[in-house]
């Protein structure tokens, strides 16, 4: 059975929030859509919520689902969900609480594919892009 991990895509104008993974572990040390894996019986979204609170001390408020994408892991197929999500600021005025990252920070939508980014969420960032970019047009 496959495995699923949800990213969360929090958006101001064209710019989305992207954390820098701790240096350790498989892909450590580079950027990604902050999010994890869903465990046991959670839904996508009781998943974004755990982790944003693990990871960032936040509580977020879970939007559509706005892409997705496979890749094998370990030899095993994960599906990976990216949904909009809302942050209950910004992270400048009040700093984020990082337990799994070392740097968070707004990125335009643009840089992402200049940064050294995760592999899985660049299979999602063709469409995350379209998405940032129309809701920054309207």
């Amino acid at each position: 059975m496959a495995k699923t991990s949800v990213a969360g895509i929090a958006v101001n104008g064209s710019k989305v929030l992207i954390a820098h993974r701790n240096p350790t572990g498989q892909m450590g040390g580079r950027w990604e859509f902050p999010g994890g894996k869903v465990d046991g019986d959670e839904s996508d979204t009781e998943a974004l919520s755990r982790e944003y609170g693990e990871e960032f001390g936040i509580e977020i408020n879970v939007g559509k689902q706005i892409a997705s994408a496979s890749f094998e892991h370990n030899g095993e197929t994960v599906n990976l969900h990216a949904y909009e999500i809302h942050v209950p600021h910004d992270g400048t005025e009040k700093k984020y609480e990082l337990t799994e990252h070392s740097e968070y920070r707004w990125a335009d939508i643009n840089e992402i594919e200049n940064l050294n980014f995760v592999d899985s969420d660049m299979k999602l960032y063709p469409d995350v892009k379209k998405f940032v970019l129309g809701t920054s047009l309207s």
